[in-house]
């Protein structure tokens, strides 16, 4: 049944996963922060592939990836772009039955192709226009075969189109969903696309028209709260059509609670309900005025202080089993730094407050 999932991710929370898997030694730890994006990337998709797996069939979860430090100059799509587009490709690779092997085989047919190039006495980079007349057709021939190997980047040509399950990748409107068909250039050859051929684009709005019986994995990137209506409809056909052949469903970046769409009364909490409570931050990084807020599943949330005299220039000041909403990541980073005391008994009214809100619009 759909609403499986949230037994499942009950099941893999960092307080009750059982396993003999490394994963296991790293429950309760401090989560590290990464080297760069491309990195963190690489560890969000691990991270996801590994919950995947222990949660079984229809797991939910979320990737939280902002690195704007409170800057609003652009919007959460905008910002996270690059950052998604290596999310779906290394989580791609990581969860994809055949993948990988397919374009190691491809990588390994362009390197022979230039191999027997040079043994010819030639390579891809000669002017065809030089050598044509001092060359025999059959010569030709197999110089032509090798370009054409190296020009598709080793795609088998009796073998182009990826037949295999697939990654779909839900962009909030028909609009972004056209900018990254373009920008990852999704239908160039393997050694040019961003992303690779298992990978297909769909909106939320608008008629939903594509093939999805092959999807294995569905990720919405930065769905808004005027979505909501449309993220529900398409996850629940998938779940009740798909069944066990969906793996995981991950929401990046949500945003799905707007107190001008969605309030913050019934609405806004039977949507937090059906949608955002029971998903589980397989990844999770925040950058801050002064450090930084990270989470690899199943470690724990991870505050970092900018320090330079610490190895790698940030040191821990905290780390705990739940995400700290705003106010208590300042709390915790005024308590290091001396500047307020620890926490007293009970919250006053106006703090409590502030918590809801700042917890509310972290959503």
């Amino acid at each position: 049944a759909p609403q499986s999932w949230k037994q499942n991710n009950a099941f893999v929370s960092s307080a009750n996963f059982m396993s003999t898997s490394p994963m296991e030694a790293s429950i309760g730890q401090p989560s590290e922060l990464p080297d760069s994006l491309d990195d963190a990337a690489e560890i969000a998709a691990s991270c996801t592939a590994a919950f995947a797996e222990a949660a079984g069939p229809m797991s939910r979860c979320r990737v939280d990836f902002d690195t704007s430090a409170g800057d609003e100059t652009f919007t959460a799509l905008k910002s996270s772009t690059e950052f998604m587009q290596k999310y779906v490709s290394a989580l791609s690779y990581a969860i994809v039955p055949g993948l990988q092997s397919r374009r190691q085989d491809e990588m390994m047919r362009v390197v022979q192709a230039k191999s027997e190039l040079m043994n010819m006495g030639m390579d891809d980079d000669n002017d065809e226009e030089d050598d044509n007349e001092q060359l025999s057709d059959e010569v030709k021939a197999k110089r032509d075969s090798l370009m054409e190997i190296i020009m598709e980047g080793g795609r088998d040509p009796e073998n182009k189109e990826w037949e295999g399950p697939k990654v779909r990748v839900y962009f909030p409107d028909e609009g972004s969903a056209a900018l990254a068909r373009r920008d990852w250039k999704i239908d160039a050859p393997p050694g040019e696309a961003l992303v690779p051929p298992c990978v297909e684009f769909s909106s939320c709005g608008g008629i939903q028209y594509q093939d999805t019986s092959k999807d294995m994995a569905v990720l919405f990137f930065c769905p808004r709260a005027s979505e909501a209506d449309s993220v529900e409809q398409i996850l629940q056909k998938a779940e009740e059509t798909l069944v066990d052949n969906l793996a995981v469903t991950v929401f990046v970046n949500p945003l799905l609670v707007d107190m001008g769409v969605t309030g913050f009364g019934l609405s806004g909490r039977m949507l937090r309900e059906r949608l955002i409570d029971g998903l589980v931050n397989t990844y999770y990084l925040r950058t801050l005025q002064w450090g930084a807020l990270t989470r690899r599943w199943p470690s724990a949330f991870s505050v970092w202080q900018e320090d330079e005299d610490a190895e790698g220039g940030y040191r821990l000041i905290r780390a705990q089993e739940q995400l700290p909403s705003n106010p208590e990541v300042e709390d915790i980073y005024d308590i290091e730094n001396g500047d307020k005391n620890g926490p007293s008994e009970g919250p006053g009214v106006l703090n409590a407050l502030g918590d809801f809100v700042n917890g509310m619009m972290r959503l």
